[in-house]
C-alpha cells in the first residue's frame, strides 16, 4: 500500500508514490490557514530484484536558510549541508512531514511584509501538484497553467517560435507540433516561466565568451605578448571590449599557478560549463554566442594555446565546447564556413591526450559525412601535414594506429577512432561513386603500410575495431577486383611495376595511345636520375598525372589540387588539330555520301513516279469495277422486284383460271341438267370460254418458257394474296409441282427458358439449320444443361438495360502491289560484281582449283557450306561473260581473282544446273525438317478437337448460354461458327464492371465443370497448327516435288554425257535421288492425309472446308485459349482481391474490438503509469525537461559521431559485400592465385612499413 498522510489545516494532502520513475521531484503545498510551506526532495531509486513490495527510499531534508520571526521554532530552518544527507525511510518521512505541517500558525492579516520570511516572497509558492485518489490509488496530477489559453492560431504562432529556439531535429519537431493544444501551451509557459526566472549574469552568452578569451591569453602570455593577443580580440565589439573594460575577470583567473591542479581544474570545470551550455540553453544562445564572435575564440584559444595546456584535460574540454556547437545546426554551418575552422581542429591532433585525439578524429570522421566537409577534411589533413613537418599528410594517423600506448581500452577507442576516420575518408563523399579517386586515396596508404598494421590489430580481438578492419579489407577487394575487370584480368599486381607495364602494353598495344605511351617512356629515360638533387620532377609527374585521373568533366577535383591546370581545356586545345583532321575526312565522306544519295534520290524519284501512274491506274480500275458492281446491283434489284411482279401476276392468273373453270363446271352441269339456255348463247358462251382458256394457256406457256430467278429471302413484309374474286371460291391449296419458292424444313423449337428481363444479345454466326445435319452440331444437346446454370444471376449481370445500336462500318480492303524489279544483266568486269565475288571467295579460303574439285566430286567432303553454295549460285558465269573470258584466256593470270574464278568454273559442263543439285541435295534435309512437323502439328490437331470431349461439353454450354440470352431471329438455334467463341468477351457485363460473358462462362466452369477447365490438355497441338499456313506449305511441297525433278533431269543429261573419273555427279546423286524419292513420298502420303483430317475435322464443325485455312481454323482455338486463360486470371486476381479486403476488414474489426476492450480495461500498473507520463508532460518543459530534448539526448552531429563509431554507417555496404562475396565463393570457390597475389603483395607491404621503421 502507498501510504497517506493528510492535515486538515491544509487543502492538499501528500502523496509518496514509489512507483513513479521519476528519480527527483520537488512539491510545493500551500495552506489557506497559516501560509506556510515546506518544500521537500525525495530521492528515489529503484531495485531491480523481483518479489520485493516496498522499496526503500534515501533522501534529504533541505530546509530553507532564513526563517521568519513569527514561524515556530520547530519549522525554523537552518543551514543544511548538501553533503550529509540525512537517510531516511519512507515511513520516517511521512512522519516528519506530518509531524511539521499541523504545528504551522500564521497571524490572522498579512502585513506589509507579506508571508512568513522563509517563503523569501510576499506571494505564497505556486502548487505545481496536486494529490488525486483514482480508483483507490493515490496519483499526482499537475496543475494546469494558471493564465488563460490564448486563441489556436495565436498559440501555434508561439509555440513554433519555442520549437524553434529548440533547435530540434524534423522528427523531433515533428512530434512536438502534433501535440494537443492544452500541452502545448502547457510547455510554453513553463518555458517561459524558467526564461524569465534566470536573472544569473554567468548564463549569458558574454560570460562563456569572456572566460574563453581570458583563458586563451593567459595560456599565450608564457609564449607570446599581451598586446599582440589582444589585438586579435580588438577587431569586433561586444563582450571582449567588456572584458577589457573588467580587467578584475582575468585577474581572478591568474589566483593559481599556470601548472597546478587547482589551475587545470578550474579551467577545465569553466569549459565543461560552456559545453553543457552549448548543449542546453535555447537555439537563441547558440546563435548569440556565435553573434559575439564565440567561435573565433574557441579556435583562438585552440590555436594559441602551450604545450602543457595541449596535453591536459583543458584541451579535450576545448574540443568537446567545439563539437557541442557543431551538434548545433548554426554552429556547425559556422564551423565549416570558417576558412580555417577545420584546419585549426586537426591541429589538435599533435597533442599526446589519448580523449583529445580521439574527439578530434570523430569530429573529423563526421564531418567527411557531412555534405561539402569532405574536402575540407583532406585539406585539413594536408595542413595538418604541414604543421606537424610531416612526409605525407596521413603518416601521424597510420604511425599512431601502429603505436600502443600501454593502456588496453584507451589504445582500442583510438584506434577505432583512427579506423572508422580512414573508412569515412575513403567512402564518403567522391569515394561514394568515384573508383578511381577510392584506389588513388587509398594508395597513399598503402604506401604508408596500413595493411600490415591491420592485420596487427586483429589481435586485439575488438568486435568494434574488427568490423572496421572488414570493412576496410572488403572495399580494397571489390575495387581491385572492379579494377581488374577493366583489363579483363583476375588480380593486378600493383606491386610490381613489371606486370602493370605488361597490362597497359598489352591493352594498348593496338591502339593510337601506344606511340604515347612509348614517348612516355622514352621521355621518362631523360628525366635527371639523381635522386637527391632531382626527386621534385618525379613529383612532378606524379601530381600531374593524379590531377589528370582525378579531375571531373566540370574541371573540379575532389582532392586537394597542387597544380592548377584544368585538364579538360588542355585536352580539348590538344585534340584540336585531330578534331581537323577529323572533319576533314567527314566532310570528303559526307560529299561522297551526298553524291550517292542524290544519284539514289534521282531513281527513286523516277520509281515514285511509276509507282504513283500504276496508283492512278489501279484507281482508275477501282472506280470502274466500282461503278460496274453498282450496275450490277441496280440490276440486282430491278430483277427482284421483277420476280416479285410475276410472281404476283401468276397468282392473279391462277385465281382467274380457278373462277373460270368454276364457271365451266356450272355451265356444264347446267347443259346436262336440261335447262338450256338459247343456243346462240351457248355458242358464243363457249366461244368466249374457249378465247379465254386458250389465252390462259398461252400466257402460262410463256411464263414457262422465261427462265425462273432464284427465288428471294422469305420477307415478312410481303403483300397479303388478294382476296377472292366474288362468286369465286377460294384459291385451291397449292400443288406439290415445282414451284418458284422452296419449301423450308421447319426445325422443333427448343424448349428454352424464358429469362425474367431482356438481356444483351450474344454476338454469334448462327449456323443454318441446313448445314447442321452430318456435323456435331446434331449430337449435341444444350436444354440439359440449364438446369445446372444460375439462370438469375445471367439474368442480373447481362440485363439488356438500353437497346444499343451497333454498326459495323465496312472497310475496302487496299489492293497489293505486286510489282517486281527486273534483274539486270551484269557483265563480267562490272565492279560491284567483282567486288562481292572477291569476298566471298575469301570467306571460303579456297584456290579456284580446289572449289571446282569440290563441285565436280559434289562436294563429298562436305568443303563447302550450305550458305557459300547458296552464294556461289549468285556468280554463275552468264553467256555473255563466258565469251568474254574465253576471249582473254590467254592473259587469264593477269586478270582479276573473280575473273579468274568465273573462267574457272565456266569449264565446268552444266555448272548451274550442277550447283543447283548439290543446293539442293544439301537443303532437303533441312526443307524435310521444316515442312514435317507442320503437317503433324495440322494432323494431331485435327485428331485432337474432333475427339475431344471437353471441347464438345463447353460448345455445349456456350449453345444454351446463347439460346438463353438471344432471342428472336438470333435465338433457338442448333449451331454456331467457332469464330463466335472469341465475341464471348464483347458482351459485357451491365452490373459488374470488367465482367463479360467469357468471365461468367469461366465462373460457371470452376463452380460445376471443372473438367472442362482442363481443355488445353485435350488440344495441346491447336497452338502450333494456328501458325501453319497451307499455301505456304503446298509451295514448300511443290518446291520439294520440282527439285526432285529437275535432280531427275540433270541426272538423265549426265548419263548421255562422257564423264571423266573426277566427276562424281552420277554416283552421288543417284544414291541421293532414291533416298530423297522415298523420303518424299512418305512425306507427300503425310501431307495428303493431314489434307484430309483437316477437312473431316473442318466439316464436322459445320465449316467451309473449301475457304478456311488451318491457321483460321485452329488460330480461332488458339486465340479462345488465350483469352479463356485471361479471364481465369482476372478472376482469380478478382477472388484474391476480394479475399483480401474481407481479411482487411476482419482485421479492422478485431483491432477494434481490442481498442475498445483495452480502453475499457481499467489495469493498475497502467494506470498509475500513464499518471505519471501525464504528469511528466503536463508539468511542462522544465529546465530539466529541456535537458532531456535539447541536451542529454544526442544531436544530430552525436548521433553521427556515434554512427561513424560503431560503424552503423558501413553496415548496408557490409551486407552487401558480404553477400556478394558468398555468391562468388559458391561460383567459383576459391582462388589459389589470387590468395597468393594477396599474400605476396602483404608481405611487401611490411617489408616497406619495416623498412620506413629502421629509418
Amino acid at each position: 500500500m502507498i501510504p497517506r498522510y493528510t492535515n486538515p489545516h491544509l487543502t492538499s494532502h501528500v502523496t509518496v508514490n514509489p512507483e513513479l520513475p521519476v528519480a527527483e521531484k520537488r512539491f510545493r503545498f500551500k495552506s489557506d490557514r497559516t501560509g506556510a510551506a515546506v518544500r521537500l526532495t525525495e530521492r528515489s531509486e529503484r531495485f531491480r530484484q523481483r518479489g520485493r513490495s516496498v522499496r526503500q527510499c534515501h533522501g534529504r531534508l533541505k530546509k530553507q536558510q532564513t526563517a521568519s520571526p513569527k514561524c515556530p521554532d520547530s519549522i525554523r530552518t537552518r543551514k543544511s549541508l548538501p553533503s550529509c544527507p540525512v537517510g531516511l525511510n519512507l515511513e520516517n518521512l511521512c512522519e516528519r512531514v506530518r509531524e511539521y505541517l499541523p504545528s504551522l500558525t500564521m497571524p490572522a492579516s498579512r502585513g506589509r511584509k507579506g508571508w512568513c520570511g522563509c517563503l523569501q516572497n510576499a506571494e505564497p509558492p505556486e502548487i505545481t501538484y496536486c494529490v488525486v485518489d483514482q480508483a483507490g490509488t493515490l496519483s499526482l496530477q499537475a496543475l494546469t497553467p494558471t493564465q488563460p489559453m490564448p486563441a489556436e492560431d495565436e498559440l501555434n504562432v508561439k509555440f513554433l517560435e519555442l520549437v524553434d529556439e529548440l533547435d530540434l531535429t524534423a522528427p523531433n519537431k515533428a512530434a512536438m507540433l502534433s501535440l494537443p493544444s492544452e500541452k502545448k501551451w502547457q510547455i510554453y509557459c513553463s518555458r517561459k516561466k524558467d526564461q524569465e526566472g534566470v536573472t544569473d549574469l554567468s548564463h549569458l552568452p558574454e560570460h562563456y565568451i569572456e572566460r574563453v578569451q581570458a583563458l586563451a591569453m593567459r595560456d599565450s602570455s608564457s609564449t607570446s605578448d599581451w598586446g599582440l593577443q589582444l589585438e586579435c580580440w580588438n577587431h569586433t565589439s561586444g563582450p571582449k571590449t567588456r572584458m577589457l573594460e573588467n580587467p578584475q575577470v582575468v585577474v581572478a583567473q591568474l589566483q593559481y599557478p599556470t601548472d597546478s591542479e587547482e589551475e587545470v581544474r578550474s579551467r577545465t570545470r569553466q569549459l565543461d560549463g560552456l559545453k553543457t551550455a552549448l548543449r542546453t540553453q535555447p537555439h537563441s544562445f547558440v546563435l548569440r554566442f556565435i553573434e559575439l564572435d564565440g567561435l573565433v575564440g574557441l579556435l583562438g584559444f585552440l590555436s594559441s594555446m602551450d604545450y602543457t595546456t595541449s596535453q591536459s584535460s583543458i584541451h579535450t574540454s576545448l574540443i568537446g565546447c567545439v563539437k557541442a556547437l557543431m551538434n548545433n545546426s548554426n554552429g556547425r554551418a559556422h564551423v565549416l564556413a570558417h576558412p580555417t575552422g577545420i584546419n585549426t581542429i586537426a591541429q589538435s591532433l599533435c597533442t599526446e591526450n589519448i580523449k583529445t585525439k580521439v574527439a578530434v578524429l570523430e569530429i573529423l570522421g563526421a564531418v567527411c559525412l557531412v555534405p561539402g566537409g569532405h574536402k575540407k577534411v583532406l585539406e585539413a589533413m594536408l595542413h595538418y601535414q604541414k604543421f606537424a613537418f610531416e612526409r605525407t599528410r596521413f603518416q601521424g594517423i597510420v604511425n599512431d594506429l601502429d603505436r600502443s600506448t600501454g593502456v588496453y581500452r584507451d589504445e582500442v577507442n583510438l584506434k577505432t577512432a583512427i579506423m572508422s576516420f580512414v573508412n569515412a575518408v575513403l567512402n564518403y563523399g567522391p569515394g561514394q561513386e568515384n573508383l578511381e579517386f577510392r584506389l588513388h586515396l587509398r594508395y597513399e596508404f598503402l604506401m604508408l603500410g596500413i595493411q600490415p598494421v591491420i592485420d596487427k590489430l586483429r589481435s586485439h580481438e575488438n568486435e568494434t575495431l574488427n568490423r572496421h578492419l572488414d570493412f576496410f579489407e572488403m572495399v580494397r577487394n571489390e575495387d581491385e577486383k572492379e579494377l581488374a575487370r577493366k583489363f579483363e584480368k583476375d588480380h593486378i599486381d600493383t606491386k610490381s611495376a613489371t606486370a602493370m607495364f605488361d597490362l597497359l602494353r598489352k591493352k594498348l598495344s593496338h591502339t593510337s595511345a601506344y606511340p604515347h605511351l612509348l614517348s612516355l617512356l622514352k621521355h621518362c629515360t631523360l628525366l635527371p636520375l639523381d635522386y637527391g638533387t632531382y626527386p621534385q620532377h618525379w613529383m612532378l609527374f606524379d601530381r600531374i598525372v593524379q590531377q589528370i585521373i582525378l579531375q571531373g568533366e566540370s574541371g573540379d577535383n575532389p582532392d586537394v589540387s597542387p597544380l592548377r591546370i584544368n585538364v579538360k581545356e588542355i585536352v580539348h586545345l590538344l585534340a584540336k588539330e585531330e578534331e581537323l583532321i577529323a572533319a576533314r575526312t567527314k566532310a570528303e565522306e559526307l560529299d561522297k555520301e551526298n553524291t550517292e544519295m542524290s544519284t539514289k534520290l534521282a531513281k527513286k524519284e523516277q520509281e515514285l513516279d511509276l509507282r504513283t501512274q500504276e496508283k492512278e491506274d489501279m484507281e482508275t480500275n477501282l472506280c470502274r469495277v466500282k461503278e460496274r458492281l453498282e450496275k450490277e446491283t441496280a440490276a440486282h434489284i430491278e430483277t427482284k422486284q421483277r420476280i416479285s411482279e410475276l410472281e404476283y401476276r401468276t397468282s392473279e392468273l391462277d385465281r382467274q383460271v380457278n373462277c373460270e373453270r368454276g364457271e365451266r363446271h356450272r355451265l356444264e352441269r347446267l347443259v346436262s341438267s336440261g335447262s338450256l339456255p338459247d343456243d346462240t348463247k351457248v355458242v358464243g358462251l363457249r366461244s368466249n370460254l374457249a378465247d379465254s382458256s386458250q389465252l390462259d394457256l398461252n400466257r402460262l406457256s410463256e411464263l414457262g418458257k422465261c427462265p425462273a430467278p432464284p427465288p428471294p429471302p422469305p420477307m415478312s413484309h410481303a403483300p397479303p394474296p388478294p382476296p377472292p374474286v366474288p362468286g369465286c371460291g377460294p384459291p385451291p391449296p397449292p400443288q406439290a409441282t415445282t414451284s418458284i419458292v422452296p419449301v423450308r424444313m421447319e426445325v422443333p423449337k427448343k424448349n428454352v427458358p424464358q429469362p425474367t428481363n431482356p438481356l444483351k444479345s450474344f454476338n454469334w454466326s448462327k449456323l443454318p439449320d441446313a448445314k447442321v445435319t452430318g456435323t456435331i452440331w446434331s449430337e449435341l444437346d444444350d436444354t440439359k444443361l440449364y438446369t445446372a446454370m444460375d439462370l438469375e444471376n445471367i439474368d442480373k449481370l447481362f440485363c439488356a438495360y438500353q437497346k444499343n445500336g451497333v454498326a459495323n462500318d465496312s472497310s475496302i480492303e487496299d489492293l497489293r502491289q505486286m510489282g517486281k524489279n527486273r534483274t539486270k544483266i551484269l557483265s563480267v568486269i562490272d565492279g560491284r560484281r567483282a567486288q562481292n565475288c572477291t569476298i566471298l571467295l575469301s570467306k571460303l579460303k579456297m584456290s579456284d582449283e580446289e572449289i571446282s574439285k569440290a563441285i565436280l566430286s559434289m562436294d563429298s567432303k562436305d568443303q563447302l557450306p550450305i550458305d557459300m553454295v547458296e552464294q556461289l549460285l549468285k556468280f554463275t558465269p552468264s553467256a555473255e561473260e563466258s565469251a568474254l573470258l574465253e576471249e582473254h584466256s590467254e592473259e587469264i593470270d593477269s586478270l582479276a581473282r573473280a575473273d579468274r574464278f568465273l573462267y574457272e568454273i565456266s569449264k565446268i559442263p552444266h555448272y548451274e544446273q550442277r550447283l543447283r543439285s548439290l543446293h539442293y541435295k544439301k537443303r532437303f534435309g533441312v526443307w524435310i525438317g521444316e515442312v514435317e512437323p507442320r503437317i503433324k502439328s495440322v494432323m494431331e490437331a485435327s485428331r485432337e478437337v474432333a475427339r475431344s470431349r471437353r471441347l464438345r461439353r463447353l460448345l455445349e454450354l456456350v449453345l444454351a448460354l446463347g439460346n438463353y440470352m438471344n432471342r428472336g431471329a438470333r435465338g433457338n438455334a442448333s449451331g454456331f461458327r467457332l469464330g463466335s467463341l472469341n465475341r464471348l468477351a464483347d458482351t459485357k457485363s451491365s452490373a459488374a464492371k470488367g465482367t463479360t460473358l467469357l468471365h461468367y462462362l469461366v465462373e460457371i466452369l470452376e463452380k460445376k465443370f471443372k473438367d472442362i477447365l482442363k481443355l488445353e490438355e485435350d488440344i495441346p497441338h491447336v497452338r502450333d497448327a494456328a501458325k501453319v499456313n497451307m499455301g505456304e506449305l503446298e509451295k514448300d511441297m511443290n518446291q520439294l516435288r520440282n527439285g526432285l525433278k529437275e535432280v531427275e533431269r540433270e541426272i538423265e543429261f549426265h548419263r548421255s554425257q562422257q564423264v571423266t573419273s573426277s566427276d562424281r555427279f552420277l554416283p552421288v546423286m543417284k544414291e541421293f535421288l532414291s533416298s530423297a524419292t522415298c523420303r518424299f513420298s512418305e512425306l507427300e502420303d503425310l501431307f495428303q492425309d493431314m489434307k484430309t483430317r483437316f477437312d473431316r475435322a473442318v466439316r464436322l464443325f459445320g465449316e467451309d472446308n473449301s475457304t478456311i485455312q488451318p491457321d483460321d481454323f485452329f488460330g480461332i482455338f488458339d486465340a479462345f485459349l488465350v483469352a479463356f486463360s485471361e479471364a481465369r486470371q482476372d478472376n482469380d486476381n478478382i477472388k484474391r482481391r476480394r479475399e483480401e479486403e474481407e481479411k482487411r476488414v476482419l482485421q479492422e474489426a478485431e483491432l477494434k474490438k481490442r481498442t475498445i476492450e483495452r480502453k475499457n480495461s481499467r489495469d493498475g500498473i497502467l494506470a498509475k503509469v500513464g499518471n505519471s507520463l501525464k504528469n511528466g508532460l503536463s508539468n511542462g518543459l522544465s529546465s530539466s525537461t529541456r535537458r532531456e530534448s535539447t541536451g542529454d539526448a544526442k544531436g544530430e552531429f552525436d548521433d553521427l559521431i556515434s554512427a561513424l563509431r560503431t560503424g552503423d554507417v558501413f553496415g548496408e555496404d557490409m551486407a552487401k559485400f558480404k553477400r556478394s562475396r558468398k555468391a562468388r565463393v559458391v561460383t567459383n570457390g576459391n582462388s589459389p592465385t589470387r590468395m597468393n597475389s594477396l599474400n605476396k603483395e602483404d608481405s611487401r607491404e611490411r617489408v616497406l612499413s619495416n623498412s620506413r621503421k629502421g629509418q
